[in-house]
Formats: C-alpha cells, sequence, structure tokens
C-alpha cells in the first residue's frame, strides 16, 4: 500500500512538472529593407521583454527569396514576407502585419503621357533584386510592352530618374519623399470602372487599390495619388506546433498598441480577424484556430510533454509491476522459512528414537506462530493464501503432538 502511494505521487508530480511550458524561442529572418529592419528590432524588443515567445534574428539580413528559401530549408521559423511574392509550398501564413504601398516618383522634369514614356530611357530604382518591388515591375513591364535594354536599373545611392518601391506610408519621411514627384496610376474616381488599377488587381488578385492622401508627404502629395498597395505578411514555415502560432497571434494583437506608438499608423490593420483569402500562401492551422478561435486542446498545446508523460508513466507502471512482485516474492520467501520451521519441529518429534519433550516443541510452534502474526501486522507477511496454510500447518501439528503426548 505504501509502495503503491509513491509510485502515484511520483507519477503526478511528474505530470505536472512537465504541464508547464517554459518561453519558446523562435528564430526570424532579418529582414533586408530598413523599415522591415526596424519592425524586426522592435518585435525582438516587445517579446523578449513582455512575452512568454520570443524572437532571436540571423546573423544576416536576408532578401525575401533568401528567406523563403531559409524557412523551407527550415534555418529560420519566421520571415516577413510581401503578399505578392510567388507562392511556394511549405510557406504557412501567420497574420497581415501591415500594408506597403507602391511609391512611383520621378526625381527629374521629364515629360511623359504614360507610365511607359516615363520608363522609357530612364535609369530605374526598384529595389532590391528579388523584392517585392522589383518582381512586379519586372512583371509589369511585359504588359507595357517594354523590352529591358529601354531602361537600365540601378542602385538607389545612384540618383535614379525613377523610383518604383512598395514601402508602408512614412509620415516621418516627408523630407526624403519630398523631392520626388509622386505618380499617380489615375484618379480616384477611376478605380472600379476599368482602369490600369483594375487590371492590376485582377490579374494579381493580392494587390489592392490604395489611395495616398493630399498632404501626406508635403509638397509632394498635392492632390490624392491613386496607386496599389500589398500587405507584408508575417509567415512561418512547415512544421511550427499550431498552439506556438496561436500563442504567437494573440500575442501580437495583444502587442499592437506598443508597436503602434513606436511606429504610427502603420500598423492599424494588424488585427485577429484578418481576411486569410488573400493570402498567396497557405494559412498556418494555428492561425486558422485563431481566427475561429478554437484554442488548441491541453493535448494539442503539450503534445510533445504529454507523449514524454506517457512513456515516463508506462515505465514506471512498469517497474512498479517488477517492484509489487519482488516485494510479493519476498513475502513468500518469508512464509517459506517459516513452513520449514513447522516442518522441521514437527519431524524433530516423529523421528525421535528417544523420548522428546513435545510440550516443548508445541510452545515453540506456538512461538513461532506468534512470530508470523507480529510479521503481518508489521506487513512484512502477506494475510494471503500463504499464510492461512501456515496457521493451519502449524495447528494439525500442534494437534498432533498433543494427542500422541
Amino acid at each position: 500500500m505504501r509502495f503503491r502511494n509513491v509510485v502515484l505521487m511520483f507519477i503526478f508530480a511528474v505530470i505536472a512538472t512537465g504541464c508547464e511550458r517554459g518561453p519558446v524561442e523562435l528564430t526570424l529572418a532579418y529582414p533586408a529593407s530598413p523599415i522591415d529592419k526596424n519592425v524586426a528590432d522592435s518585435l525582438t524588443a516587445l517579446f523578449g521583454r513582455d512575452s512568454d515567445i520570443a524572437f532571436s534574428l540571423t546573423g544576416n539580413s536576408l532578401s525575401e527569396e533568401e528567406a523563403i528559401e531559409a524557412l523551407i530549408a527550415g534555418t529560420v521559423d519566421l520571415a516577413l514576407i510581401s503578399n505578392n511574392m510567388p507562392y511556394r509550398d511549405g510557406i504557412m501564413t501567420v497574420i497581415p502585419m501591415y500594408p506597403t504601398v507602391l511609391h512611383i516618383g520621378q526625381t527629374g522634369q521629364k515629360e511623359f503621357t504614360d507610365l511607359a514614356d516615363l520608363i522609357r530611357g530612364s535609369a530605374v530604382f526598384a529595389g532590391p533584386e528579388g523584392s517585392a518591388s522589383r518582381v512586379m515591375f519586372e512583371q509589369s513591364i511585359k504588359r507595357l510592352n517594354l523590352q529591358e535594354d529601354d531602361f537600365s536599373f540601378v542602385e538607389n545611392r545612384q540618383r535614379p530618374d525613377v523610383i518604383v518601391v512598395f514601402v508602408p506610408i512614412q509620415t516621418n519621411n516627408q523630407r526624403g519623399i519630398s523631392s520626388l514627384r509622386l505618380i499617380s496610376m489615375g484618379s480616384p474616381e477611376s478605380v472600379g470602372k476599368g482602369s490600369i488599377v483594375d487590371a492590376a488587381t485582377l490579374l494579381n488578385p493580392y494587390l489592392r487599390p490604395f489611395i495616398i492622401p493630399t498632404g501626406t508627404y508635403g509638397d509632394a502629395t498635392p492632390e490624392p495619388v491613386l496607386t496599389l498597395a500589398v500587405d507584408k505578411m508575417l509567415v512561418a514555415r512547415r512544421g511550427l506546433e499550431s498552439s506556438v502560432i496561436y500563442d504567437l497571434v494573440n500575442e501580437l494583437v495583444r502587442l499592437k498598441p506598443a508597436l503602434s506608438a513606436q511606429r504610427p499608423g502603420l500598423f492599424q490593420n494588424l488585427t485577429g480577424d484578418f481576411d486569410s483569402s488573400r493570402s498567396t500562401f497557405v494559412l498556418h492551422p494555428g492561425a486558422q484556430a485563431y481566427l475561429q478561435r478554437a484554442a488548441p486542446s491541453v493535448y494539442e498545446r503539450y503534445s510533445g510533454i504529454a507523449e514524454v508523460g506517457v512513456t515516463i508513466l508506462i515505465a514506471l507502471i512498469s517497474a512498479g509491476y517488477g517492484g509489487v512482485r519482488l516485494f510479493r516474492m519476498r513475502k513468500k520467501n518469508r512464509i517459506d522459512t517459516f513452513y520449514s520451521e513447522t516442518i522441521r519441529l514437527r519431524n524433530s518429534v516423529t523421528g525421535a528414537t528417544g523420548d522428546v519433550d513435545r510440550e516443548a516443541v508445541i510452545g515453540q510452534l506456538r512461538k513461532l506462530q506468534t512470530t508470523a502474526f507480529e510479521m503481518l501486522v508489521d506487513e512484512k507477511l502477506a494475510a494471503d493464501e500463504s499464510f492461512r496454510i501456515f496457521v493451519t500447518l502449524s495447528n494439525d501439528v500442534m494437534a498432533e503432538l498433543g494427542e500422541n503426548s
């Protein structure tokens, strides 16, 4: 009885300890874009201080294409990826973080009639190779009937004629934007009436019309600018536990005020009720559970710990069963000693050639019974069929010796 209680207490202690999941650390691909870098740094600082989830950043900054390859290879857990990157199996959407807006800016005074005329013969900066801006620009020039030799790609520091980049609205960077002439893709009233923006969103469902309001960038926006926007997504590698992603989405929504305080206006669309149908990538099961508000069950949340706990439990049960058998065997060996002593005392009388003090032998048998009962009370002998046989045997011997005395 005591042994069983000790085993049960030990099992409960192991299970209770196992259910206390420690902090989860996730590796986030360090972005190449300065704005995305700032967001990654903010996430790392906030989660490390105010959450049970912690972020660690890769040592080198990665382009979006490199981040996708790292996710597929399993060397990173999370990355910030534009929603217009090509679909890849194994990349799963966690949550849209913030919109990035297409800024088409002219640095010079070239007169033009349309976008094709503006780009033709110009030095164009469209972001680093593999970026969302570069991918979209390369797709767009084909529809504008432009060839690669009609323009040239340059780095931003080389003073381009045209800048085509997807960046968030930066109200704190008016000085940098004010030196540009932002190009509108049409009038706001043209949306939904077959405009070039309608064509872009029809062919690329991840894009949506976006209007930069008058005065957003001071003199650079004397009028509303019609352009396009695409979401920057937090994506995860396949294989991350649903409970971890569920908690991550929950924490992002909880920490939204702190993120918004650092970058006002950037995270206004960060919400736990987003439209998953607009995602280029497959929605992670943990994010889907959050959208449906289906909190992970205890088993799902601690499945790994539960498996270890079950294994330990089975091992403890097996060890306990073996211990009980060993304990019973020890008790059986003890009662066998009483059998042997009873038979020896009986034989000392029946096999003797001379006179034997039968009363003395009977006294020894009674003393043997007393010792057995004391050991039974102390749980050193089991109150089972073996003990009953000993009592019957010793009584029969005493009766036999008493009759013959």
